[in-house]
């Protein structure tokens, strides 16, 4: 992996070089860390020992909770470990694991959201075909092949990240590892990496996101035929879902659909998408979920009542 390279290592220049804004860093991205761990854990642990909410929704719920942790994961802890580090240094292969990850589990979560939208598409335009289409079978056949998608795509990302050589400054003005940082330090013409990386990353952001809101426009037009208490519940459903999309591409495209150059805000851009995100999903779908909020209720009622028996 470091064939072509003079840097072993990287340095990380994190979200600020202040002492005493360090320490906020510290203290605010662990908070939202374990907010998006034990929030999202609880999502799993309900969805999987939960009897109500057994339907495809709440399959793909599972494993969208699934990447957001993952996801969070392959940045926010050495973001939280290097605020209280003199330096942080990032070995090379670390920096490219963490790349992979980033976008493995990036890339899973655009799939897991299709999927969703596909399947709030099933229940509300072709009811009657529902349960046909969106069988257990099927549901574990796109979440295969979202997982074999997701590891493909990566693998287009750190491919071209490997080829690239290093022979000279190795600061990266960023609190981990990615393309556009990486990019900036690279001693060759980048032009045609960076175009293959946008119609990688880019195409797969925006046409998801293109996709997804048209998928929405159409459902929320069949609602029109619904009567006044499937239209809520549909729409609180939907509305949980859109707020989802748009928080999470908004940065994403506004990150990897344009030329190799930085602006001030894309640190913070990218901590709303890769810590941001991951945390309040868990609160989008639990607090407008009426049904995830009961089974949560249900199951953590049985536990207590079976732990005081004993």
């Amino acid at each position: 992996m470091q064939q072509n390279n003079s840097v072993t290592e990287f340095i990380l220049l994190g979200l600020t070089q202040d002492p005493m804004k360090k320490k906020m860093v510290f203290i605010i991205f662990f908070i939202l860390y374990m907010g998006t761990v034990v929030g999202n854990l609880l999502i799993i642990v309900t969805i999987r020992f939960s009897r109500t909410l057994g339907t495809p929704m709440y399959y793909f719920l599972f494993y969208l909770s699934l990447a957001d942790s993952c996801f969070s994961t392959s940045t926010a802890p050495r973001l939280i470990v290097d605020s209280l580090s003199a330096k942080k240094i990032i070995t090379y292969n670390e920096c490219m694991t963490q790349v992979f990850a980033l976008h493995f589990f990036g890339c899973m979560e655009v799939f897991v959201l299709i999927l969703m939208a596909i399947d709030r598409y099933v229940a509300i335009c072709k009811p009657l075909r529902y349960p046909t289409i969106m069988s257990r079978q099927v549901c574990t056949i796109m979440i295969v092949l979202a997982w074999i998608g997701s590891f493909f795509h990566s693998i287009a990302e750190v491919v071209p990240a490997l080829r690239l050589p290093f022979c000279g400054p190795n600061l990266i003005d960023h609190y981990c590892c990615d393309l556009q940082p990486l990019l900036k330090l690279a001693c060759m013409d980048t032009y045609l990496i960076n175009l293959e990386w946008v119609s990688n990353s880019g195409a797969i952001c925006t046409g998801s996101f293109v996709i997804l809101m048209i998928s929405y426009i159409v459902i929320l037009h069949s609602l029109r035929n619904y009567s006044a208490e499937g239209k809520k519940k549909a729409l609180s459903t939907c509305t949980s879902h859109i707020i989802v999309v748009i928080i999470f591409f908004g940065p994403c495209i506004f990150t990897y659909t344009r030329p190799p150059t930085t602006y001030p805000m894309d640190k913070m851009v990218a901590v709303f998408y890769t810590i941001g995100t991951p945390f309040l999903n868990p609160l989008i779908y639990t607090l407008r979920n009426a049904e995830v909020k009961n089974a949560m209720r249900k199951l953590w009622h049985v536990k207590i009542t079976s732990e005081s028996r004993r």
